[in-house]
């Protein structure tokens, strides 16, 4: 990957700056929910499948997993809007 140096950028038009930095910030974005959900599965399944003795999760592996991953999300979800709130005060 190449990269591009801040005189390149300061070089092109106001528009394709503009259309730069939203690329760059949904990317971010993308590597942030990637992130996230490398740790969902790690420590979910670290906590829902002790061993693996099949092909594929039990029934009771399956339910811990989708429980554990909504509260994940419910948690981020909770914090966002908390953090959110308090910036607007």
């Amino acid at each position: 990957m190449s990269q591009i140096s801040k005189n390149e950028i300061s070089q092109l038009d106001e528009a394709s700056q503009i259309e730069l930095l939203k690329f760059v910030e949904s990317e971010n974005a993308k590597a942030k929910l990637q992130s996230s959900i490398h740790v969902f599965t790690d420590i979910c399944f670290k906590k829902c499948v002790p061993s693996i003795s099949s092909g594929g999760v039990s029934p009771t592996e399956s339910t811990c997993l989708t429980n554990c991953v909504d509260r994940f999300l419910d948690t981020n979800i909770f914090v966002v809007n908390k953090i959110s709130r308090s910036m607007q005060k």
